[in-house]
């Protein structure tokens, strides 16, 4: 199976890009730089904001994962809109023309927003109006995608860590800024659980239009996700007041279980425990 890999070389894709390869798949990588190659995959120069640099990407593919994309941690709207917007539906597109047969498209838990009374899920209401760029662009591109004639199948990720992944620590001064109780909940995932999660929705049939959340099985207090790594005094004052929503953060991940996931790394603390962070 020939497989096409975007967002290749950031935090997911690096990780997840030698799974891909050592299971035997015939890998394709996007990227603008040639000198950012993986080995062991194929590399096609190109970007997704120039269309015309897209179709020798696809050609002769068979599966699309889709992983780049632009983060809450940029300030550059315009630019998280044009990549994770617009750019995705211009690769989808292209891999239509391409005859692509599938396409995996991974989202964020930044879609949902709070007020749910209940672990959100796939089915809940979100809001692509939300001022939050990176999540109502993810939305778009969500929504266009699913309207495509594509067999699509969008795996909304929680907060992903592990592997020796800087995540954590790059969180902690977004956190503070933030100001949020720390007994609100962050939903997270484990690397390894993210591959599993894109494997099942790249080898399944049947998912064509589906959405999936992906977590964990123990939702981590803000608190204890900033005291594991000494920041808990910093970033917490002690005046917390009550917890206004205690499912915000959080994700039902009862759908993806009925496909058979189940999660290498039940929470952060077995990960902790494993020295795999």
């Amino acid at each position: 199976m020939k497989i096409l890999v975007t967002g290749a070389t950031g935090k997911v894709g690096s990780r997840f890009v030698p799974h891909l390869i050592a299971k035997g798949y015939d890998v394709t990588i996007l990227v603008r730089d040639a000198a950012k190659a993986l080995p062991g995959a194929k590399v096609v120069v190109g970007d997704l904001y120039d269309p015309d640099t897209l179709p020798p990407a696809v050609a002769g593919i068979d599966a699309v994962i889709h992983l780049a994309a632009l983060f809450r941690t940029f300030t550059d709207n315009e630019g998280i809109v044009k990549t994770n917007h617009t750019g995705t539906v211009a690769l989808a597109r292209t891999a239509i023309a391409a005859g692509v047969k599938r396409f995996v498209f991974v989202s964020t838990s930044n879609v949902y927003s709070s007020g749910y009374d209940h672990p959100a899920k796939e089915d809940d209401i979100v809001d692509i109006n939300d001022p939050r760029a990176y999540s109502s662009s993810k939305i778009a591109a969500e929504q266009e995608l699913l309207n495509l004639d594509l067999d699509v199948r969008v795996l909304r990720l929680g907060f992903v860590y592990g592997d020796n992944d800087p995540h954590i620590e790059e969180i902690m001064p977004i956190l503070k800024n933030w100001k949020r109780h720390p007994g609100s909940r962050m939903h997270m995932v484990h690397h390894l659980d993210v591959a599993q999660g894109l494997f099942l929705l790249l080898k399944q049939e049947g998912l064509k239009g589906e959405i999936f959340n992906i977590a964990d099985d123990a939702p981590i207090t803000l608190y204890e996700l900033a005291d594991s790594v000494g920041k808990a005094t910093e970033i917490f004052d002690g005046n917390a007041g009550s917890l206004a929503d205690p499912f915000e953060g959080i994700m039902d991940v009862s759908k993806l279980r009925e496909i058979g996931f189940r999660p290498l790394v039940p929470s952060y603390y077995v990960a902790r425990d494993l020295d795999i962070l």
